[in-house]
């Protein structure tokens, strides 16, 4: 799995001219599955995520996590995070798992960050095409894939 995250001021997504989730402070993270990602890759990042400590204590100081700064998160699915660029100009993405697998893994992320968030994670809709609109806060913008374990 590889994810971007983003500390923000506020996050929303809109879907079809409509809002589909909103937040305020907090995380907005792009999420790319592959075929290879499991349960496990599910498992660390969500303990990854919540524990990052990427918001600012009382100093200014980025020694905060989402858990100690009571943020809220939105989650996007992003397949396009999975391109490859190596050959051409258009990008490949061939690395991106299929819906049959990127769903579940998707929706088991989501509440599986839910639960270790101890709130409702706010979602776009898998395979919709969302206007994502957010305000980057510092600008605080972290990548990382479970492959690497970075």
């Amino acid at each position: 799995m590889r994810v971007v995250i983003q500390r923000v001021s506020h996050a929303s997504v809109t879907i079809d001219g409509h809002c589909k989730s909103a937040i305020q402070k907090g995380m907005m993270i792009l999420v790319g599955i592959e075929e290879t990602d499991s349960w496990e890759d599910i498992d660390w990042l969500c303990k990854k995520i919540v524990n990052l400590r990427i918001f600012d204590d009382e100093n200014g100081v980025m020694n905060k996590s989402i858990l100690e700064d009571e943020g809220n998160i939105l989650v996007i699915s992003q397949f396009t995070l999975h391109a490859s660029t190596k050959k051409g100009n258009r990008p490949s993405y061939i690395k991106a798992a299929k819906p049959e697998i990127s769903i579940p893994l998707y929706e088991q992320f989501c509440n599986d960050l839910s639960c270790a968030l101890g709130k409702e994670v706010k979602t776009g809709e898998f395979g919709a095409d969302m206007k994502v609109e957010l305000l980057n806060d510092g600008p605080v913008t972290i990548c990382i894939d479970t492959k690497n374990k970075e």
